[in-house]
């Protein structure tokens, strides 16, 4: 049911992105398609789109560069809930198998995502803050 939430969400998120700029049913299949039975594999996708074998995937990519990576980034946001439980999931099992690998890349999805660590300054001053009053207008009539 989530996993269908998500789709859904992605396929509206990409309806609204297109509404930019016309695309042809082809093109939006291809961008349909492209992280979902595609696997992210360009070629794969071209195919499911209904695209030649002879249109090189350099022609389609550049034709649909920002909607590639608008794409992309909403694929990767998908995947942020995933990322969170596997960093927690690593307090529950600090001993599990490739738990070093897997807090890497949730981190680093984390992060691309922006969902970032917050950096914390302390700044501190020596000395006093005078504050002066607003300087007057001086008028010419001299």
């Amino acid at each position: 049911m989530l996993r269908q939430v998500c789709l859904y969400a992605l396929k509206q998120d990409q309806r609204i992105n297109s509404m930019a700029r016309e695309l042809t049913e082809r093109q939006q299949k291809f961008l349909d398609v492209l992280m979902d039975e595609a696997g992210g594999n360009i070629t794969t996708a071209k195919k499911l789109a209904g695209y030649s074998p002879n249109t090189p995937n350099r022609e389609i990519t550049s034709s649909l560069k920002e909607e590639i990576i608008d794409v992309t980034h909403n694929y990767l946001a998908r995947n942020v809930p995933k990322a969170a439980m596997a960093m927690v999931s690593a307090l529950n099992d600090p001993t599990e198998l490739g738990i070093r690998d897997k807090m890497a890349a949730a981190k680093e999805l984390l992060d691309r995502t922006g969902l970032v660590k917050t950096e914390k300054m302390q700044v501190e001053a020596k000395g006093g803050v005078m504050l002066m009053p607003a300087k007057q207008a001086q008028d010419d009539d001299d």
